[in-house]
């Protein structure tokens, strides 16, 4: 399997810096092929500008017909078009990121914004002219993987948790992001606690994402509903059978009557920020579970 690893944190001695190490280490004793997109290391332009689409924006610059024209004649600049090619030559993403303020850092987030653009990764219509998306879109056939870290505890993501479940919380990454431009979405992998970590829990979650990115091919998604499957309207609304009486991100999930319910963890009392372990605990677990090895 070809898997493209995007990470997101500024420090590579951090936790997401040493467990990505142990990952694609993983990838590489599973016979995996793996290309490595470190967007802080590679000093990733986050903003969308008339730079990104070369000599043919006019006086005003309408970013969507820009970025859609670019791309069909090639003008996109080198950056992005390298970073297509790694999307095109994937058959899984893995996506890295500490939790901020209940969402990706703005670095991720401008990778999105400027990759992912119109006749790429979204706005591609099928044969009968229907536009493809939520299931069907641009990028259908991949799979995608968040691996994440908060500082906070699990409880709070809980089923009755003040910060609400943690796949709502990612709803606009794991829905929004994947599913609407085609990619099945994989649950989760979520590092709590992380600024408290011990040793021995650093070596359980190192542990835990081995086994996750084991399953990788084969993992079953998040069981979103499509968008052309039958159960949406003409617009865009599920059909009143469909999930009758609820409303919510959550109806848009189906499985075995159970839709949104999440997958129980979340982020806790460290509140919407994790800087991914910076603390002296968490260094002294880093060593403890990496040995000798330097970062």
């Amino acid at each position: 399997m070809k898997i493209l690893w995007i990470s997101a944190h500024p420090e590579q001695h951090s936790l997401n810096g040493h467990l990505m190490a142990d990952g694609l280490r993983a990838l590489e004793e599973l016979g995996h092929e793996h290309r490595v997109s470190d967007l802080y290391a590679m000093g990733w332009k986050a903003v969308v500008d008339r730079e990104d689409f070369g000599s043919g924006t006019g006086e005003r610059l309408f970013v969507g017909r820009e970025q859609e024209r670019a791309y069909r004649e090639r003008e996109l600049s080198a950056d992005i078009r390298a970073e297509q090619e790694k999307i095109a030559w994937a058959d899984a993403l893995v996506l890295q990121f500490p939790l901020w303020w209940f969402g990706p850092p703005a670095i991720l987030k401008g990778w999105f914004d400027r990759v992912l653009v119109q006749g790429f990764g979204f706005g591609v219509e099928g044969p009968d002219g229907r536009t493809l998306r939520y299931g069907d879109g641009g990028l259908a056939g991949k799979r995608a993987l968040v691996v994440t870290s908060v500082g906070a505890r699990a409880s709070g993501f809980g089923p009755r948790g003040i910060h609400g479940s943690m796949e709502e919380v990612l709803f606009p990454l794991l829905h929004g992001t994947f599913w609407y431009t085609g990619m099945a979405a994989l649950p989760p992998f979520v590092v709590y606690g992380a600024d408290r970590l011990t040793p021995t829990g650093y070596a359980r979650r190192a542990a835990e994402l081995r086994e996750r990115l084991r399953a990788l091919p084969t993992e079953r998604p998040l069981p979103f509903r499509h968008e052309n499957g039958g159960e949406y309207d003409a617009d865009l609304v599920l059909r009143p059978e469909i999930a009758p009486g609820r409303t919510g991100v959550g109806v848009h999930r189906a499985q075995d009557g159970q839709d949104g319910q999440g997958d129980g963890g979340g982020q806790g009392d460290g509140g919407g920020q994790d800087d991914g372990g910076g603390s002296r605990e968490f260094a002294d677990a880093c060593a403890a579970a990496q040995g000798s090895r330097t970062q």
